[in-house]
């Protein structure tokens, strides 16, 4: 059997006479497709080879890869939709693509692998520690941090996870960081983070770095409550406990937050995500440099501090934030 390419399209023919046949009443143009029948096949090929082969076929392909009710059906077919459905992608094929390849670029996020993938800052006190158990239902693994500052990075190679410089400079997809993070009931703890987006030379373009968060030790004093947070957003996520977000003071002074759990018992557990997204953050956006920790503000020895898992640094469509 043979197979001879012609203008993009593939024919296999028994034999050799069979094949000069076909070659005689080819007349180099290929055969006119109904446009239902022809989105059909192309939403049944490999969404690259859609674009980088079919789409050079010729100019009636291209325009039916290029439209965006091929994508949009793509991204119905496979589930990608935006959180709110009022606001819709300009680009239905940018918009699929940048669904396709959305994964968690931060390798070893949950302490599967040891400290594999991270590279140790701070190692004070008594070292970064790996702890088991259950941690709000996000996580059975955590890194733990000690009584003097403990801080460990991640750093981001964009072009090697797939993300083009043309790409992040053209369109600057949304970058959305997560962590979460939870203190001890019976031990003060502070939990810091810095996130930073690198240009080649590794130089800062710009950077996420909220102040601390202070946790205090067990206390039942009553501050008053102030609408004020650092840059970003905290979820509180009490197990279990829908009166916990009554009881759960929020004050702010000096720019650091004092969370005061009156209602919580030493066997109770809290855990908070921090989140943050840049955008708008112009061209040049080559690493990113991801930085969390923390310390026990006690000075017990042992792991007592600040603990942190399922750490996140996601590309996403703009439109998906």
């Amino acid at each position: 059997m043979k197979r001879i390419t012609k203008w993009g399209q593939l024919y296999k023919t028994r034999n050799d006479s069979e094949s000069s046949s076909v070659l005689e009443n080819f007349n180099g143009k290929l055969p006119m497709l109904p446009l239902e029948v022809l989105e059909e096949i192309l939403l049944n090929v490999h969404p690259h080879q859609v674009v980088c082969v079919c789409r050079l076929v010729c100019h009636e392909w291209k325009e039916v890869v290029d439209s965006d009710s091929l994508w949009r059906e793509r991204c119905r077919r496979e589930g990608y939709q935006t959180h709110d459905a009022t606001k819709l992608p300009e680009d239905w094929r940018l918009f699929y693509f940048l669904c396709k390849k959305r994964r968690n670029l931060i390798k070893n996020p949950g302490a599967e692998d040891k400290f594999n993938g991270w590279q140790i800052m701070k190692n004070g006190g008594d070292q970064w520690n790996i702890e088991s158990g259950d941690l709000n239902n996000t996580a059975t693994k955590y890194f733990v941090t000690s009584y003097a500052t403990c801080m460990k990075s991640q750093l981001i190679d964009l072009e090697e996870e797939g993300y083009r410089p043309s790409l992040m400079d053209a369109f600057q997809p949304a970058i959305v960081i997560s962590d979460w993070y939870a203190p001890r009931w019976d031990c003060g703890s502070e939990y810091e983070i810095c996130v930073e987006l690198l240009n080649q030379k590794k130089k800062p373009i710009r950077k996420f770095s909220p102040d601390a968060v202070i946790f205090q030790q067990w206390n039942d004093q009553k501050w008053n409550q102030m609408n004020v947070v650092p840059s970003g957003v905290l979820e509180i996520a009490p197990k279990d406990e829908p009166d916990l977000w009554r009881s759960t003071i929020i004050f702010v002074r000096s720019w650091q937050i004092f969370f005061f759990f009156p209602m919580m018992s030493n066997k109770e557990a809290l855990s908070l995500k921090m989140t943050h997204v840049f955008k708008n953050y112009g061209p040049g956006v080559r690493y990113i440099r991801f930085i969390h920790g923390g310390k026990d503000t006690q000075f017990w020895a042992g792991w007592y501090g600040i603990r942190v898992t399922n750490s996140s640094v996601e590309i996403c469509p703009s439109v998906d934030r």
